[in-house]
């Protein structure tokens, strides 16, 4: 159903970090804007606005100023990440607001990423790079991707985009989702797809059933050759029980993007790992993706003052967008 709109012209909260939405403000019409950056100026900024921009999609400010007082006016939520798991918190979730999430921005540039992750590790350039620096002249084997097997955790765009990359390189790809469909594995399915895997990519939304996913447990399942690739969110992995795995040689090595903790505290084992990639939260992060999401906003604040429906709107019992919320045309 569209969303009930407020009071026209709508006031619109924005939750910023470091930068502001660019060009946000002439694409805004007459809305009334309110820029804030932390928990105390948004409690402050919460009542009479009808709409929340979350753009500072790492910041929990929403759950800390969040209460039925402050929040009363609101109608709809959207947040400039794919993931809701900031502001998917049982207050906001109880509520008759509308949640809706950037997806379709991220889905190429995070499967360029994890193709560049694969080629990565089969071609040993991290290797290359060190003996560059060290003037080493060493001549090794690689590894071919063709025939290779991933398995990719995530049955959304994201991961269609993924498998349809990956595809193309020559690797065999099956996609594991909530639900078994023609093309994609149920989540139970996930444990007998492990002993093949060659590359395990994890691109599934932080849920309740998702979070610590990859544990001792599961780890113990992939052969010894395996990589994990994580762009999704940190806490679909146990890190202890990753990093020793990675220690000890039980599996080849990781491309991590995220992290349980972020920014990665420098005590962190990793930062010294040979057979990791690390990278500070960027696997989406491409050259005008800040512009791609303000368009997004902008159409998507259209269609709310026009009581039309809008695109990408959250399930808010499964934590991400479905194809029965419609809302995505």
């Amino acid at each position: 159903m569209p969303v009930s709109a407020g009071q026209d012209p709508p006031v619109i909260t924005v939750l910023h970090g470091a930068d502001t939405p660019p060009g946000l403000e002439s694409r805004i019409g007459d809305a009334r804007l309110r820029l804030v950056s932390t928990a105390d100026e948004l409690a402050a900024a919460l009542p009479g606005s009808d709409v929340l921009l979350t753009w500072d999609f790492t910041s929990d400010a929403v759950k800390q100023a969040w209460s039925a007082d402050r929040a009363g006016d609101l109608r709809w939520v959207h947040t400039a990440s794919a993931g809701v798991d900031r502001v998917a918190f049982p207050e906001l979730l109880a509520t008759p607001v509308t949640l809706t999430n950037s997806r379709g921005v991220f889905d190429r540039p995070m499967a360029e990423f994890v193709l560049g992750a694969v080629l990565a590790f089969a071609k040993d350039t991290a290797g290359s790079l060190r003996l560059q620096q060290q003037r080493r002249w060493q001549h090794r084997e690689t590894e071919t991707v063709a025939g290779k097997v991933a398995t990719v955790v995530g049955g959304g765009p994201i991961g269609h985009a993924i498998a349809q990359l990956l595809g193309a390189a020559g690797l065999t790809v099956r996609l594991v989702g909530r639900r078994a469909s023609d093309d994609v594995h149920g989540f139970d399915e996930l444990p007998d797809l492990l002993p093949d895997t060659d590359h395990l990519v994890l691109a599934a939304p932080l849920t309740d059933a998702t979070r610590g996913m990859l544990h001792a447990g599961t780890i113990a399942l992939l052969p010894e050759r395996a990589r994990v690739i994580n762009v999704g969110r940190g806490p679909l992995v146990v890190q202890d029980d990753l990093t020793e795995a990675l220690r000890t040689g039980r599996i080849a090595g990781a491309a991590l993007d995220v992290f349980e903790v972020e920014p990665l505290p420098e005590d962190s084992p990793l930062w010294a790992m040979e057979n990791v990639l690390l990278s500070p939260h960027m696997s989406g992060d491409v050259v005008g993706w800040r512009d791609m999401l303000v368009d997004l906003f902008a159409d998507n604040l259209e269609r709310y003052r026009a009581g039309r429906e809008l695109r990408n709107v959250v399930d808010k019992e499964r934590g991400y967008v479905s194809s029965a919320t419609g809302g995505n045309t």
